[in-house]
């Protein structure tokens, strides 16, 4: 969905555009396009990781003024609005270049881990079921551009599946975009005369600076207005790489001078910038002359342009120039793809790289564009100490995106001026290491320079060549998410990117935050406890043996193994012992929780042998289905307790009609036997679907373990009484066959013709 327009003297632009109206062309007819782009709605969850995150990912176009998000939040209860449920927080976080790394828990992140910026909008909500925010970024980088929104930290109770409607936040960002066509374009060593017309207030050209670039100058001569007497120039000069500049960025002002010159020192490279010639309000036209000026850092790599080009009489050719210092060769890397987010890149000759004490060593590593975004960038630095000769030697590096820092012991420039992030080795310490998650893709440029301490400072080694050893690799997470985190890979749409989630109470980025953490004592008592407390099962198959209840006692015995060994599989900490697949332990504790409730209901309910088996093997075969199809609803516990009930209140009530009187017939029965046994249940489910939280688990868990076993003790039946002695029927004679065998024939003792027939007939 897009649509075209044109701006020019006798327009009237809508409102989304007035402010972008003073971003005109050369000629002050240029064109914009206004385009749209949605994304579906996503339930939202409450923060714990970067893995409860919902993560959406936008594409702004090239030559964009302006990109306006629409955000719209509702709410949702059974399919209808959420007018009942209670109003929260969402917070949104907005990056360029890769997924935004947020702490809104304030945990603290792992050692030697940089975090790149990003910024963030909170909506609160204001109407009763919808919400819609806007967030709007004036000349937006192109690209890639990442939303992660999620809800505030809840307070972790755990809610049974389908006990009530489930209040569900959810939210969906639009993206519209405002862009120029037709932006002119400059071109490195080349003068051209320009105009900005009187009923225009600004003109818009780019340039595309190529690699081994060290400095662009914008010059601008000869400005004047039509009134040719006036010696001052009234235009402001601005310059910004990748996007227009904007109205409050940094200006040369030209009114008080007839030459202007804006100079870029270590601009990023193979990027467009752009630059706005802008007037002061004036009653007349006004003329100059623009040119790009580019410096390289050696004669080698400097291209020259438009060497085809048909020249005209307002275009001058001005020659490109080189730095005198000597040529600085970028090494790039070997790309070795080992798996998704495991990336190594090696070093021609390498992995140990020699620094000269003249000049640096840079090196380049590539992130492929989305796909490496989603990862941790590593960089590993080791200084090998039998290299330097006794020299009290310093290694220097600056790693940076999109330019490298040709480090210099006269220069100026520190790493963090050029959003750069600063490592160190010396003989104090020769080991560092950098980790950046979510890195932006692109070209990163590590520059090394090696220096040596004396009383005046650092200063340039004297015939002592460093050697470092390079380590340059992408992982999914910081160093796996360690023994408290599992790293999870996570998908929106097509985009891929992993994140730790973390347990036993470790936090932060990388797990390593233990200032909520378990101790390892609290962790085997909470093991100890949930397994534990399934002997309680123990009485219960006493008295089921006792009882002659066998198949019961079989499934309580069942049930107490499972359970026990799921319990000391699904520990969230160190403490934990797996005899068999999680899942298939899961399943079985399940399932045996389940069998256990369904026996013990048919059992009470006094059925015919006959009957009671056909019962048990259906529930069994209806159980395993139900636990398939989904194990943490709340009907697969419901739904056979109540259908077993209903049977048993069947039977009971067919019993209490034929002897006219109520069955169980003794009230000590109901008094000593039912009553607390139907109390223990039912507080063990009422603890189970109302009371269980996440930090209460590992007890609240176990005193349902217990109530459950203690209920199944009291609700079992006593030994059913034999059954009154039936007498046989009368054998039916005259029907069917006979079958005379003679005994002796059969043996083949005697000649049957000799001896008298002796036959036994059976039927």
């Amino acid at each position: 969905m897009w649509q075209l327009e044109r701006l020019g003297s006798g327009c009237s632009p809508p409102r989304l555009l007035l402010l972008v109206y003073t971003y005109l062309c050369a000629v002050g007819d240029c064109l914009f396009v206004t385009e749209y782009f949605t994304r579906t709605p996503r339930k939202l969850s409450a923060f714990n990781s970067f893995a409860s995150v919902e993560l959406f990912h936008f594409n702004v176009p090239d030559d964009t003024m302006m990109a306006v998000w629409n955000l719209i939040t509702f709410k949702e209860q059974g399919g209808t609005f959420g007018d009942s449920c209670p109003n929260r927080n969402v917070t949104v976080y907005f990056r360029s270049g890769a997924p935004p790394v947020i702490n809104p828990l304030f945990t603290r992140f792992p050692r030697d881990t940089v975090i790149p910026g990003s910024f963030a909008v909170t909506l609160t909500w204001t109407l009763p079921n919808r919400t819609t925010g806007a967030f709007n970024v004036t000349s937006p980088l192109p690209g890639d551009w990442f939303l992660a929104a999620h809800l505030p930290k809840d307070e972790g109770k755990i809610s049974v599946k389908g006990l009530s409607e489930e209040c569900q936040y959810l939210f969906q960002p639009q993206l519209i975009v405002q862009r120029l066509i037709g932006i002119s374009v400059l071109y490195p060593g080349y003068f051209i005369d320009q105009m900005i017309p009187v009923h225009n207030r600004s003109a818009l050209y780019k340039v595309f600076i190529p690699n081994y670039i060290s400095k662009v100058k914008v010059q601008l001569v000869n400005c004047s207005t039509k009134n040719k007497s006036s010696d001052s120039c009234p235009v402001v000069l601005k310059i910004r790489a990748r996007a227009p500049p904007v109205h409050n960025s940094s200006a040369l002002d030209c009114r008080e001078w007839n030459l202007c010159e804006l100079v870029t020192l270590v601009p990023a490279w193979e990027q467009w910038y752009y630059i706005l010639v802008e007037r002061y309000l004036s009653n007349s036209d006004v003329y100059f002359r623009i040119g790009v000026q580019v410096t390289g850092e050696c004669d080698a790599f400097l291209p020259y342009f438009l060497a085809n080009v048909n020249f005209k009489d307002s275009i001058i050719y001005l020659a490109p120039t080189a730095d005198t210092n000597k040529c600085w060769p970028i090494r790039p890397t070997l790309r070795n793809e080992l798996d998704t987010f495991s990336v190594h890149f090696y070093v021609f000759f390498g992995p140990n790289i020699s620094i000269p004490p003249d000049r640096a060593a840079v090196f380049a590593v590539n992130l492929m564009p989305v796909l490496d975004s989603g990862g941790v960038l590593n960089m590993e630095l080791k200084l090998n100490m039998s290299t330097l000769k006794g020299a009290n030697l310093t290694v220097f590096g600056c790693l940076n995106h999109g330019m490298p820092l040709f480090l210099r012991e006269n220069t100026s420039l520190k790493c963090e001026s050029v959003a750069g992030f600063f490592l160190s080795v010396n003989t104090s310490t020769n080991i560092t290491k950098l980790r950046i998650p979510y890195p932006q893709t692109g070209t990163w440029y590590l520059s090394l320079r090696s220096l040596c301490a004396t009383e005046h400072g650092f200063e340039q080694c004297s015939n002592v060549t460093a050697e470092v050893y390079m380590r340059a690799y992408l992982t999914p997470c910081i160093n796996d998410c360690g023994t408290y985190g599992q790293c999870k890979l996570l998908r929106t749409n097509n985009y891929l990117y992993a994140a730790c989630e973390c347990k036993a109470g470790w936090d932060g980025w990388g797990c390593t935050d233990n200032s909520e953490a378990y101790s390892y004592s609290f962790q085997l008592l909470s093991t100890l406890l949930l397994c534990l407390s399934n002997l309680m099962f123990v009485p219960p198959v006493a008295i089921a043996i006792r009882s002659h209840y066998l198949l019961e006692a079989s499934v309580y015995i069942f049930t107490m193994f499972f359970s026990t060994f799921y319990h000391a599989c699904d520990q969230p900490g160190i403490v934990v012992f797996c005899i068999m697949e999680y899942d298939v332990l899961q399943f079985c504790d399940f399932l045996g929780s389940l069998m256990s409730v369904w026996v013990t209901v048919i059992a009470m309910a006094r059925l015919k042998s006959i009957i009671k088996q056909v019962l048990y093997l259906l529930g069994a075969m209806s159980l395993s289905m139900a636990l398939q199809l989904d194990r943490h609803g709340l009907w697969n516990l419901l739904g056979p307790s109540l259908f077993a009930l209903g049977i048993m209140a069947v039977a009971w009530t067919v019993r209490t009609i034929r002897r006219r009187r109520c069955y169980p017939p003794t009230w000590k029965r109901w008094v000593f036997f039912l009553f607390p046994g139907t109390m223990i249940a039912t507080s063990a489910v009422a603890l189970y679907a109302f009371v269980e939280t996440e930090e209460n688990y590992f007890y609240i868990h176990s005193i349902w373990h217990m109530l459950i076993a203690g209920s199944v003790g009291f609700l079992l039946p006593p030994r059913a009484k034999p059954d009154a002695k039936v007498t046989p029927l009368k054998r039916r004679r005259g029907c069917g066959y006979q079958l005379c065998v003679n005994e002796h024939e059969e043996l083949g003792l005697v000649d049957p013709g000799i001896i008298s027939i002796n036959s036994i007939c059976t039927s």
